[in-house]
């Protein structure tokens, strides 16, 4: 794929994230969502490829959400089909409460490439690159976090972990209290909260816990041009979740198989791109200056030559169609 792409791309996310950072602690998730959706849909028009959605918001009477299945792009016959993983806003109740880590995202690979994962809950585990090779999701907590200190050399006393605060993970966070860890907590968004153990300055050292299986798809993406790891296995925890498996034609026998990276994102023209929405562990949050002057971090990743840039933009919102038209629609 023409490497190109991953700016046309991350302008994909800025949209997307300055649109919904007009509703920052409105209170209104769904309409910070919607803004997200309006922002990204409108700026994929000026993307050349032929995408289709793999992970989005819904199906397709769901819409006018990204749904699985939706058609994207401005690609003509010429131009290479891609399958699209969407998340416009990772952290909607986030952005209405006015807290950190909510970003919007985008993985892209050839067709076939990405997993077509249920809408349904995923085990998931993930480290940066110095760790990457030794961890196991079959392996206790207390396992993996030795492994984890033992590859940073780190104590056990300096090594952080971050898992999402749910009551189903109260007893992995007393375990990870026992052996002597420390802890980060965290709401929603927990794309960000894996892409976390990829960058040293975060001092996050391992992800840990259950989330959605369409997260683990877009992480996989961002921590496989980063050089970490993770594992996950599909865990429904409802009959309807096992009936939406089915429905997409999952292998219900090996259904609990140890899924890796090339599982979840395979090959190596994997492209990610986010825009950070609220001030985060790795990307800052859009900020207004007022006279139709805005700031964006992004950050955009191509896993065939591992490259990372980290971009930051000041948008002029009143110069493009496209965001006039954005801004006029949410204020």
């Amino acid at each position: 794929m023409n490497r190109n792409l991953a700016l046309s791309l991350v302008r994909v996310t800025e949209m997307a994230a300055l649109s919904a950072a007009k509703y920052m602690g409105r209170g209104d998730k769904i309409a910070a969502d919607q803004a997200a959706v309006d922002g990204m849909r409108k700026s994929f028009e000026l993307v050349k490829v032929r995408g289709t959605v793999v992970i989005g918001e819904g199906e397709i009477d769901e819409a006018p959400m990204l749904y699985i299945g939706e058609k994207i792009g401005g690609g003509t016959d010429d131009d290479m089909e891609v399958d699209i993983a969407v998340d416009p806003l990772d952290g909607t109740t986030l952005v209405a409460k006015g807290l950190p880590n909510a970003i919007a995202v985008i993985a892209m690979a050839p067709k076939g490439c990405l997993l077509h994962a249920p809408d349904t809950y995923m085990k998931k585990i993930a480290v940066g690159p110095k760790a990457a090779g030794k961890i196991s999701l079959q392996a206790s907590v207390e396992d993996n976090l030795r492994a984890v200190a033992k590859a940073l050399n780190k104590d056990m006393s300096d090594l952080t972990a971050i898992v999402q605060d749910r009551p189903r993970h109260y007893k992995m966070i007393q375990e990870i209290r026992r052996v002597g860890a420390r802890i980060k907590l965290f709401g929603d968004g927990d794309v960000a909260a894996a892409m976390a153990t990829c960058d040293e300055d975060t001092g996050i050292d391992i992800f840990m816990g259950i989330g959605g299986a369409p997260e683990g798809v877009i992480a996989a993406a961002a921590i496989k041009c980063m050089g970490g790891e993770l594992q996950a296995q599909l865990y429904p925890m409802s009959d309807e979740e096992v009936e939406r498996c089915k429905e997409l034609g999952l292998d219900m026998e090996n259904l609990d198989r140890v899924l890796t990276l090339e599982d979840l994102a395979k090959g190596n023209e994997i492209y990610f791109a986010a825009t950070g929405i609220s001030d985060g562990d790795l990307l800052k949050g859009v900020v207004y200056y007022g006279d139709n002057l805005a700031k964006t971090h992004s950050v955009v990743m191509r896993a065939k030559t591992g490259t990372v840039r980290f971009i930051d933009a000041r948008h002029r919102l009143n110069k493009t169609d496209i965001m006039i038209d954005l801004m006029k629609k949410h204020r």
